[in-house]
């Protein structure tokens, strides 16, 4: 078997115009796609990863809006955080980036995000349909 030579940096462009045209005909039926970003702690890598998908939703004209919070918070107000969003009519996908802190049980935060808003596709929902090759 031979290798294929895949330009990523094409792929992502191809994919970010096509996000941009499927976002303005949404937009066009007053629908304006809406990405939350979850980050716990000041990881810088996390940072960056985090404020980068705020950026790129800018640029493609999504609503974007991204909670920071210490690393202190308990895992109630995380959970209250996460269902808030949930139940939030502007947002239409959520990302909790890992890693959290410790003392928090990502799969209990992973389990309370609604699998239709979870863009990483972590919930056992997501994953159970990846496994049985469905989108």
């Amino acid at each position: 078997m031979t290798a294929t030579l895949i330009d990523g940096k094409l792929v992502a462009k191809q994919i970010r115009k096509e996000a941009k045209l499927r976002a303005g005909a949404l937009k066009e039926r007053g629908i304006t796609p809406g990405l939350a970003a979850v980050l716990v702690g000041d990881d810088p890598a996390s940072m960056i990863y985090v404020n980068s998908k705020a950026r790129t939703c800018r640029k493609l004209g999504l609503y974007s809006e991204v909670i920071t919070k210490p690393a202190d918070i308990s895992q109630d107000e995380l959970l209250e955080i996460v269902r808030g969003l949930n139940d939030n009519p502007q947002i239409h996908g959520i990302l909790v980036q890992s890693p959290l802190p410790g003392h928090i049980d990502e799969l209990a935060v992973t389990l309370a995000l609604r699998p239709d808003k979870d863009v990483d596709g972590f919930h056992p929902y997501n994953v159970g349909l990846l496994l049985i090759n469905r989108s």
